[in-house]
C-alpha cells in the first residue's frame, strides 16, 4: 500500500504542472509596446490583440513603455517570468536594429528571446515637406548629394524606424553625416515636415499614408518590390531610379526564452486566427500594412527574418552618427 500511495502521489506531482498549463491563460497578459501610444506599432499591437483576446479568453493589456529607441520596454518584457503573461510588439529597430544601435543592449534579439511571430510588414515611404525643390527621386538623390550640408532630414530619434531606414538610405548615398534632427518621436518629427521646418523622412506608411493623401506632404518612392494598395500612385524605389534601396519595416510579437511549448503554441495560434479575421485584415490592409505569409506567422519564420534584416543592417548601423 506504501508503493502505492508513492506511485499515485508521484503521478500527481507531474500531472499538476501540466494541468496547471493546459489552463493557460488563467489571468490577463500584458502586451507591452515600447513606444508611445498612437504611433504604428501601438497601433498594430492594439488591432491584433484585442482579436487574439478573444482566442485566448483573456485580455492582452497593451502597456506603452517608451524608452531608449523602445529597447527599454523590449528589455523589460522579454527579462520577465516566462510564464506567456507579458509578451511584446517590437519592430524592426527594436530586433534587428538595436545591436548594431546600442553596444551595451541588455537583451539578445538572436538567441535571447522566443519569437512568436510576425504581425505585419509596414512599407517605407522616402517624403518630403511639399515646398521641397526636388520633383522626383532622382532629383531628391542629385539634391541631397550636392546639398548634404544644408539638407535636414527628421527622425523620431536614434533606433527608431525613421532613424534606421534613413540611416541605411544615407549611407546607400554617401552622405552619412547629413544634418539630422532628432524628435520625441514619429508625430512631432511628421508635424514639422508638414510645416516645412525640417526637409524630408522615411517611416512607414502607417504613419505618412494619410498626409501624402491630403498633399500636406510629397512622396519620391516606397522602398518595396511592389508598390502599395494603399498608395498606388507612388512609385517603387526600382521605378523611380534607386533599386538598391529596398527595406520594410514589420511589426512582431516576441517573449520571454523558456516560454513552455504549450504557451508558445497557443500565442501563435491565437496570432494566426487573429490575421486571418476579415475585420483584422481589412483595418491593417486600410492602413497599408502587408500581412505576413503563414511561415512568417512562425516563430522559425519570424527569427529568420530579425537575423537577416540584422545581418543586413549592422554594418551601416555600427559606422552611423548616433544623432
Amino acid at each position: 500500500m506504501k508503493t502505492l500511495a508513492l506511485s499515485l502521489a508521484a503521478a500527481l506531482a507531474f500531472a499538476l504542472p501540466a494541468q496547471a498549463q493546459s489552463k493557460y491563460p488563467e489571468r490577463p497578459i500584458t502586451m507591452i509596446v515600447p513606444f508611445a501610444a498612437g504611433g504604428p506599432t501601438d497601433i498594430i499591437a492594439r488591432i491584433v490583440s484585442e482579436n487574439m483576446s478573444k482566442t485566448l479568453g483573456q485580455q492582452i493589456v497593451v502597456e506603452n513603455v517608451a524608452g531608449a529607441g523602445g529597447t527599454t520596454g523590449i528589455t523589460r518584457a522579454v527579462t520577465a517570468a516566462p510564464d506567456g503573461y507579458t509578451i511584446a510588439m517590437g519592430h524592426l529597430g527594436t530586433f534587428s536594429a538595436a545591436p548594431a544601435t546600442y553596444p551595451g543592449l541588455k537583451y539578445d534579439p538572436i538567441n535571447g528571446m522566443q519569437t512568436i511571430g510576425l504581425a505585419g510588414g509596414t512599407p517605407i515611404l522616402i517624403v518630403a515637406k511639399k515646398a521641397f525643390a526636388p520633383k522626383d527621386l532622382k532629383e531628391f538623390v542629385t539634391f541631397v548629394k550636392a546639398n548634404a550640408d544644408k539638407v535636414n532630414e527628421a527622425h523620431a530619434g536614434v533606433g527608431s524606424v525613421s532613424w534606421t531606414t534613413c540611416t541605411l538610405l544615407k549611407g546607400q548615398l554617401g552622405v552619412p553625416k547629413l544634418n539630422s534632427v532628432a524628435y520625441r518621436g514619429t508625430g512631432p518629427a511628421l508635424n514639422d515636415l508638414v510645416s516645412g521646418q525640417v526637409d524630408f523622412m522615411c517611416d512607414q506608411i502607417v504613419s505618412v499614408a494619410e498626409q501624402i493623401k491630403a498633399g500636406t506632404i510629397k512622396a519620391y518612392a516606397v522602398a518595396s518590390a511592389e508598390r502599395s494598395p494603399a498608395l498606388p500612385d507612388v512609385p517603387t524605389t526600382k521605378e523611380a531610379g534607386l533599386p538598391e534601396y529596398q527595406i520594410e519595416a514589420w511589426n512582431g510579437i516576441a517573449a520571454p526564452k523558456g516560454l513552455p511549448k504549450d504557451v508558445v503554441d497557443k500565442l501563435v495560434e491565437a496570432l494566426d486566427k487573429a490575421l486571418n479575421d476579415e475585420t483584422v485584415k481589412k483595418r491593417l490592409l486600410d492602413l497599408g500594412t502587408v500581412l505576413p505569409t503563414k511561415e512568417e506567422r512562425t516563430p522559425a519564420g519570424f527569427a529568420a527574418l530579425i537575423k537577416r534584416d540584422a545581418d543586413k543592417l549592422s554594418p551601416v548601423l555600427s559606422a552611423a552618427p548616433k544623432q
